[in-house]
């Protein structure tokens, strides 16, 4: 999909003047989705920085994936490729 800014990653940890922040992004788009070069279009604007830790949590499979911002300009933030930390998909007992 396509990021909108109608549905914002959200900070959850750390402050907008230091860092590294924690930030949480809740939607149906897969890991391989967000870390795309440039995913977030407004990133910079809401304050993520290089070196940020991001938890991408995906509602479809649910699926939850730990990436840092390798890069973060005024028009586009990169994330490094996804982690998985949680994946609600197996569950064995």
């Amino acid at each position: 999909m396509t990021y909108a800014t109608s549905n914002q990653p959200r900070l959850i940890g750390g402050s907008l003047n230091a860092g590294p922040r924690l930030w949480l992004y809740k939607s149906a788009d897969v890991a391989a989705t967000v870390d795309g070069a440039g995913f977030f279009t407004d990133g910079y604007a809401l304050g993520m920085r290089a070196g940020d830790f991001v938890y991408v949590f995906d509602t479809t499979t649910p699926k939850v994936t730990g990436h840092y911002v390798v890069t973060a300009t005024a028009t586009s933030v990169d994330l490094s490729n996804g982690t998985t930390l949680a994946d609600g998909s197996s569950n064995s007992d």
